[in-house]
């Protein structure tokens, strides 16, 4: 009698991209990138090592994959927001931070800045691929909300490039703090108040009040 119950990777021997996309975010998430063996993503995945090779080249591949597929989109997205919104700045501002926080600080994707600051000087390929196409198109992202609220006459025009610099940083260091045990550690339930309150404090200095 055969046994009924067999090795993942003997059930399925072949796993979709987004599988081994999932199983690699969480690794690079909890070890970082220079821990993270291929091997093990494998495993999660439940495929075999040659199975993930046919899909990715390296592990360098494999992290660019993670970052095109899911924060890119998220880019994307928020782009195509700031052109259809019919709302005021304040109102385009809370939506927009809110939703990038449910959508990346409230899941796997909040590890990888960290892991992108911590990793960077070993990686430097890795980190421009990081700065260009997440970074910087993130800043534009920003600034150009608050040019269309220079425009509108309903916020003060400074640099808008530091602006948005300075609007991102609280963003990522709550990302930090959520992955960061044992130092510096927010509690995850007591970042949405941060978040209220960082959105609040914004408005406050980049708003003309009429």
């Amino acid at each position: 009698m055969s046994c009924p119950f067999k090795p993942k990777w003997e059930r399925r021997k072949e796993a979709r991209p987004q599988e081994l996309l999932a199983a690699a975010l969480d690794l690079f998430v909890e070890r970082g990138f220079a821990a993270t063996r291929l091997d093990d993503v494998a495993k999660a995945a439940g495929v075999s090592k040659g199975t993930l090779y046919l899909y990715f080249s390296s592990k360098e591949d494999l992290f660019k994959a993670v970052v095109r597929e899911s924060i890119i989109p998220l880019i994307g997205e928020a782009e195509g927001m700031i052109g259809e919104f019919e709302g005021t700045s304040e109102e385009l501002f809370r939506t927009m931070m809110t939703t990038w926080w449910q959508n990346m600080g409230m899941t796997k994707l909040s590890g990888l800045p960290k892991l992108m600051m911590a990793e960077a000087g070993n990686f430097p390929e890795l980190a421009r691929f990081y700065q260009e196409e997440v970074v910087n198109r993130g800043e534009r992202l920003v600034a150009t909300m608050l040019e269309r609220g220079v425009q509108r006459g309903e916020i003060r025009s400074f640099d808008l490039e530091v602006d948005a610099r300075l609007l991102i940083a609280p963003m990522m260091m709550m990302m930090m703090w959520k992955h960061s045990a044992g130092v510096c550690m927010v509690e995850e339930h007591k970042l949405n108040d941060y978040l209220e309150r960082y959105i609040d404090l914004a408005m406050h200095g980049l708003m003309i009040r009429k």
